[in-house]
């Protein structure tokens, strides 16, 4: 739970940074991978978290610009290029609107009453949770995955361990 701005904007920048190293690793061709065929794309998946972040804030009050062509999964680059601009416009929108009062006022969210912290602790975990989804395709698609919580089996072999502590 965040108490204050600088704890929110403090744990939303450790986030970035690690989303951003998922996102770098994106190739246009594993933008394709699939978990079944009439699933969502590594892509759409993406570009769906990226996207939906200022989209949720204002929902809850935040003004912050909207992508455009939201429905447009772009390139590769672009995903990442949108994520780093979209997370430096939270920081800023966060820091310049709300206050740490603001913190702690109710609203409805989803059909449920809770903090505006609560409502950033959910926009966390929704990027989290595609993180993960995204990281899973990766490793179908045959990309590197990057070391996000701890070390991926490719750092892990770089480490000199082939086969990762259980």
């Amino acid at each position: 739970m965040y108490i204050t701005i600088s704890d929110f904007i403090t744990e939303w920048k450790n986030e970035a940074v690690l989303t951003q190293k998922v996102l770098d690793s994106l190739t246009d061709e594993s933008l394709q991978q699939q978990v079944y065929p009439e699933g969502r794309t590594l892509g759409r998946i993406a570009w769906h978290f990226v996207t939906n972040i200022p989209d949720y804030l204002t929902e809850f009050g935040l003004v912050i610009d909207q992508v455009q062509h939201s429905d447009e999964v772009p390139s590769a680059i672009k995903i990442a290029e949108t994520f780093k601009n979209i997370s430096s416009d939270v920081v800023k929108a966060v820091e310049g609107q709300w206050t740490d009062d603001a913190l702690k006022q109710i609203q409805n969210s989803f059909g449920r009453q809770e903090s505006n912290a609560t409502i950033f602790m959910g926009l966390m975990n929704h990027i989290a949770h595609h993180r993960g989804q995204v990281t899973v395709l990766m490793r179908q698609a045959g990309l590197r995955i990057p070391a996000v919580y701890g070390p991926s089996k490719e750092i892990w072999m770089q480490m000199g361990v082939e086969k990762p502590p259980l």
